[in-house]
């Protein structure tokens, strides 16, 4: 027998609020919440990791309605095993996409940082423009993805 909590425990658990997980349950994210003999929420070791995925699943930029698509597919049992893949690969390629563009901005700071560096260093503005230390970030992109940035 698996080990049953309520909410709050949950929360502990969790380190999301009681309000959180509630919120989480009204909007269909939380499948196979059972409630004991007095009504109140009972759930087990599944749901701790069900709110850790769906945490993360948020933080790479999941929207709402993906997530419910994703819970609605997960509680349709092994039938919709191909459908949460396909679902799953395509969120894999947008948030991919993102960390690239995080790189790139990553390396526009550190030649703006490296701008200044020379700049306090020296004393003197640097002749070397940003513009054209960010122009070696750009050009480290794929040419569909900077194609895309224009």
């Amino acid at each position: 027998m698996t080990q049953q909590f309520l909410i709050g425990e949950l929360a502990e658990r969790t380190g999301r609020s009681v309000h959180t997980i509630r919120w989480y349950e009204a909007q269909g994210l939380i499948p196979g919440v059972l409630r004991n003999e007095g009504g109140r929420r009972v759930y087990s070791e599944l749901h701790l990791s069900w709110l850790d995925l769906m945490d993360r699943l948020r933080r790479t930029g999941m929207s709402i309605a993906e997530m419910r698509e994703y819970t609605a597919l997960v509680k349709q049992g092994s039938a919709s095993l191909r459908q949460r893949q396909a679902l799953l690969s395509a969120h894999r390629a947008e948030v991919q996409n993102m960390i690239d563009e995080w790189q790139l901005a990553l390396q526009l700071l550190d030649s703006k940082i490296d701008f200044y560096d020379e700049w306090v260093s020296s004393g003197k503005r640097p002749t070397v423009k940003v513009s054209q230390r960010a122009g070696k970030a750009l050009n480290s992109l794929p040419k569909e993805k900077s194609m895309r940035r224009a």
